[in-house]
């Protein structure tokens, strides 16, 4: 028994590290995929010659695939496990970014959104499964500090990936001969993505990371207990934090989506700059992360929320009633005030619900499908009246999300009541 206890008990904390530092790579490689299929919009309009509502379809087929499959990813997970879950999304995202050689030669706008909605498919299924991961492996006092990591490793992908669009899938239409050469320029990079995203499942597959109980084995509650009977929709905080998770997934996307044109319109006329600008907006997000946890000590998670609503909100209008570099950069400061909506928001929508916890959260994981569609609602009304005038509904997003933090974030009932 001595010699079995003793290797476990000095090697499994210091195994820790390596499967930590694995994982978090693996939420790089979400943030930089997630941001690259941001940068198709525009590239989208050039090939086909359509409206800004039909290209934000590429959004809204991305996560679209959120709505579809974080429910089936946490029963894979239950059936073989974190690891292989991971491995299996890997995998998912190596087809979806081969769809796009298709896609390109036969210049077909739906074989692009099938491409996006299967690359879409194996990031929800990373996301499922490395987040619950990263937050379990190891201490649980230390579990904070390994989340904010893995998450700005997830907005410095972010940022690099519109200078990857850029460089090499941003093109001036003027110097192409044609759209199908137009459309050419991205199966180089997704070629490139799929032989890295392969060489990476096949060694996560081989690798050895800890196992780890499923989340179910900590409930508090035990089966047949009556309050797991309850309906989430009974707790308002809850629903309205579903609520503000919605509109805060569409409102970044669509803001980063529609960036791009946004910028040539106030005066940028190179598709490097104006991708270099958006990658400034996703590093805005990166500093924010960063900064996050320093904040927090100074505010109640519900005020700093409130504060950075309506300052994001503050900012989109002045972006709305101005030109060239203050328009340019009121928008790209945005990033930053996203940075903590998301946790904030997760953090006080599932608060006080004790064992309804895991019907909480996954009430509010879904809501992940606002990028799918405000998104498009933004495209819709830039394309009826322009994007300045369409930046409304980026403001009305910030403010409920505002308000959600200052006064809708207050649980009026608990598991308790």
């Amino acid at each position: 028994m001595a010699t079995r206890s003793t290797p476990s008990t000095t090697s499994d904390t210091p195994s820790y590290v390596g499967p930590f530092i694995t994982v978090a790579g693996l939420f790089f490689i979400f943030g930089f995929i997630t941001n690259l299929n941001m940068a198709l919009v525009p590239h989208l309009r050039s090939i086909f010659d359509l409206p800004y509502a039909w290209a934000m379809l590429a959004e809204s087929a991305f996560f679209l695939a959120y709505f579809v499959f974080s429910s089936p990813t946490s029963k894979l997970i239950e059936v073989i496990g974190y690891k292989r879950t991971m491995v299996v999304s890997l995998f998912i995202q190596v087809v979806g970014c081969l769809m796009f050689v298709p896609a390109a030669k036969l210049v077909s706008f739906p074989l692009f959104l099938t491409a996006v909605f299967v690359v879409g498919a194996g990031v929800t299924a990373l996301q499922t499964s490395a987040n619950p991961y990263v937050a379990i492996l190891g201490p649980e006092h230390s579990a904070p500090v390994r989340l904010t990591l893995a998450q700005a490793l997830n907005s410095l992908g972010g940022s690099i990936a519109p200078l990857v669009a850029g460089a090499y899938i941003l093109t001036d239409p003027a110097k192409m001969s044609s759209k199908a050469a137009i459309a050419d320029t991205v199966r180089g990079p997704y070629i490139a993505i799929a032989a890295g995203l392969l060489i990476l499942g096949v060694a996560v597959a081989f690798m050895h990371l800890p196992h780890i109980s499923q989340t179910q084995a900590f409930r508090p509650a035990k089966e047949g207990d009556p309050i797991l009977s309850r309906s989430i929709f009974r707790y308002r905080h809850t629903v309205l934090g579903a609520v503000g998770i919605f509109l805060y997934v569409g409102v970044e996307v669509g803001l980063a989506s529609i960036a791009v044109n946004y910028f040539k319109s106030q005066g940028i006329d190179s598709a490097k700059t104006a991708s270099f600008l958006v990658s400034l907006y996703w590093f805005g997000a990166l500093i924010g992360r960063l900064l996050g946890s320093w904040i927090l000590t100074k505010f109640k998670s519900n005020m700093l929320l409130g504060i950075f609503g309506f300052t994001a909100a503050l900012l989109i209008l002045v972006s709305m009633f101005s030109t060239g570099p203050v328009a340019i950069w009121t928008l790209v400061a945005c990033g930053f005030f996203n940075s903590i909506m998301f946790p904030n928001i997760f953090a006080l929508g599932i608060a006080g619900l004790g064992p309804m916890t895991s019907k909480g959260s996954g009430l509010i994981m879904t809501a992940v499908v606002g990028g799918a569609i405000v998104p498009a609602l933004i495209g819709y009304v830039a394309d009826k009246t322009g994007i300045q005038h369409s930046f409304v509904i980026p403001a009305v997003c910030y403010i409920f999300i505002a308000y959600y933090g200052l006064w809708g974030s207050k649980p009026t009932r608990t598991i308790t009541a």
